[in-house]
C-alpha cells in the first residue's frame, strides 16, 4: 500500500515497485487515487523556493511507474487514472475495426470517426493520438532545450502502441482498397448503396448519446440541434471540379479534412469533394505522385496535431456537451446519405424503385442495432468478471 506523508504545502507518495521520491501535488489539491502504477506529480523540475516559502509550478503532470521508472504522461485531467495500454494480442482485432473505419472514409458522406465510435475505437485512438503529439513535442523540446531525449522517449514509450499501429495499419490498407471498390459501386448504384449507410448511420446516432455521462438536457438538445444544423450545410456544400489543384491548397485541404476524419458526422472524402480535391488524390494515388502525397501528409499531420489535443480535453472535460455536438454532427450528415439526389447532391422524394433502398436502410440498421448489442453484452460481461 502506498504510504503518504504532508510536508508543509507537499504530498509524498510511493507507489508499489516505483520509486522512493516520486513528486509534489499543489495546495489545496485533495490527493484522489491514481491507480495501482501511477502516482501525480509536478512536471516543472520540482519546488522552487522564494523568499516567502516554497512555491510549486501549477502544471501538474501523471506519472506512470514503470520497470525503467516513472514515465510522464500528458495529463488530461487532474488525478485522472491513465487509460490502460491495449495487449498485442488484439492487434488483429484493432486492425480489423481500423479497417472499417478506412472502408468508410473511402466514402463520400460516410465518416470515419462515426465508424471508430460504434466500433468502440473513438476514446482510445484520440487518447493515444494526443499521448504521441505529447510525447513528439516533448521530444523536440528536449533536442532544442539541449536537455537531453530521455523524457521524450519515456513518453514515447508510453503511448498505447498495440492500439495505434494496428489500427492506423487497418485504416490504410483498407482506405487504399475500398477506393478501387467500396467507391466505384457507390458510383454506379448510388441509390441502394446510400440507402444502406443512410440506415447504419441513423441507429449510429444513439452511440454518443449513450456515452453521455450524465442524463439528456435540455442544453444538450440545443447543441445537438446547432451540430445537426452545421452538419447539415456542411454536407450540402457544392461539390468542386479542380484539375491541378495548387499544393497549398493541398496543404490546407488535408489539414481540413483530417479533422472531420476524427469527428463522427462529417466526413473527410465528402470535405474533400466540395474542395475540388477528391479526384485529384485518387490520380496522385494512382501516378504516385510523392509530392502531392508528400504536401497532402504534411498538411494531415499539421491539421492533426492542432486539433486532436483540444478534442481530447473536450472528451475529459466537456464529455457531455461535446457528445451533444457529435451526435447533432451525425443527424445533420444524413444529408449527404439521403438516396434520392440529383446531380447536384439536391435532395428529391423517393422514387423509382424505393422497395431496394428501403430494405437496404433497414438492413443497414439492424446491422448496427445488432453490433451494439453485442457490444453491450461484452462490456457487461467485462464489468462482471472485475473484481
Amino acid at each position: 500500500m502506498a504510504r503518504a506523508r504532508s510536508r508543509g504545502d507537499t504530498r509524498w507518495a510511493r507507489p508499489p515497485g516505483g520509486p522512493n521520491r516520486v513528486g509534489t501535488t499543489r495546495t489545496g489539491v485533495a490527493a484522489k487515487p491514481l491507480g495501482r502504477h501511477a502516482v501525480q506529480a509536478v512536471s516543472a523540475g520540482g519546488p522552487k523556493r522564494t523568499g516567502g516559502g516554497p512555491r510549486y509550478a501549477d502544471r501538474v503532470t501523471i506519472y506512470r511507474s514503470t520497470q525503467d521508472g516513472p514515465v510522464p504522461l500528458d495529463p488530461v485531467s487532474e488525478g485522472a487514472e491513465p487509460r490502460p495500454k491495449s495487449s498485442w494480442r488484439a492487434a488483429p482485432f484493432a486492425a480489423v475495426r481500423g479497417g472499417l473505419v478506412g472502408a468508410a472514409e473511402s466514402v463520400p458522406g460516410i465518416s470515419g470517426g462515426t465508424v471508430a465510435l460504434v466500433v468502440g475505437l473513438y476514446d482510445g485512438l484520440i487518447d493515444a493520438a494526443g499521448d504521441l503529439l505529447h510525447a513528439c513535442r516533448t521530444l523536440i523540446s528536449g533536442l532544442v532545450r539541449r536537455q537531453g531525449v530521455g523524457e521524450g522517449l519515456r513518453a514515447l514509450r508510453a503511448v498505447d502502441w498495440p492500439l495505434l499501429v494496428p489500427v492506423l495499419a487497418g485504416m490504410a490498407t483498407v482506405l487504399l482498397l475500398s477506393l478501387k471498390t467500396i467507391a466505384p459501386i457507390l458510383e454506379s448504384h448510388p441509390v441502394p448503396m446510400r440507402g444502406l449507410f443512410f440506415g447504419m448511420i441513423v441507429v449510429s446516432i444513439a452511440v454518443p448519446l449513450r456515452m453521455m455521462p450524465d442524463r439528456f438536457r435540455v442544453l444538450d438538445g440545443g447543441l445537438m440541434a446547432a451540430g445537426a444544423v452545421l452538419g447539415f450545410v456542411l454536407t450540402g456544400l457544392p461539390q468542386a471540379e479542380l484539375d491541378r489543384p495548387p499544393l497549398w491548397l493541398v496543404f490546407v485541404g488535408a489539414a481540413v479534412a483530417i479533422n472531420a476524419l476524427v469527428l463522427p458526422g462529417l466526413s473527410g472524402s465528402f470535405i474533400l469533394l466540395a474542395m475540388g480535391l477528391y479526384v485529384p488524390i485518387l490520380h496522385a494515388l494512382e501516378d504516385r505522385n510523392l509530392v502531392f502525397i508528400g504536401v497532402f501528409a504534411l498538411g494531415a499531420a499539421v491539421g492533426l496535431g492542432s486539433f486532436v489535443k483540444t478534442l481530447q480535453w473536450l472528451l475529459h472535460h466537456r464529455r457531455q456537451v461535446t457528445m451533444a455536438v457529435l451526435a447533432g454532427l451525425m443527424t445533420g450528415s444524413l444529408r449527404a446519405l439521403w438516396p434520392w439526389q440529383d446531380g447536384e447532391h439536391g435532395l428529391e422524394a423517393p422514387s423509382g424503385s424505393v422497395a431496394l433502398p428501403v430494405l437496404l436502410a433497414l438492413f443497414g440498421a439492424l446491422l448496427v442495432l445488432a453490433a451494439l448489442v453485442l457490444e453491450a453484452k461484452a462490456q457487461k460481461k467485462k464489468a462482471a468478471e472485475r473484481p
